[in-house]
């Protein structure tokens, strides 16, 4: 996983920390939970070619299938 990767990860969840304080602290709950989710959807979406990455080289590690 290149570092690249962690620095873009840390730094959405910075943001979407920031964003999400301030909007519970305007009372916009719902905008900060939307906001919340759309962070870990991003991070879930850099991360799932690594997972697939990492599923392929344990079958061919076991030789599965």
């Amino acid at each position: 996983m290149p570092i690249e990767l962690l620095f873009k990860i840390a730094a959405v969840g910075i943001i979407v920390t920031i964003l999400n304080q301030v909007l519970k602290h305007s009372g916009r709950d719902e905008q900060a939970f939307l906001v919340s989710l759309a962070g870990l959807i991003l991070v879930f979406l850099w991360i799932v070619p690594y997972i697939e990455q990492l599923f392929e080289t344990v079958e061919k590690l076991f030789s599965i299938g």
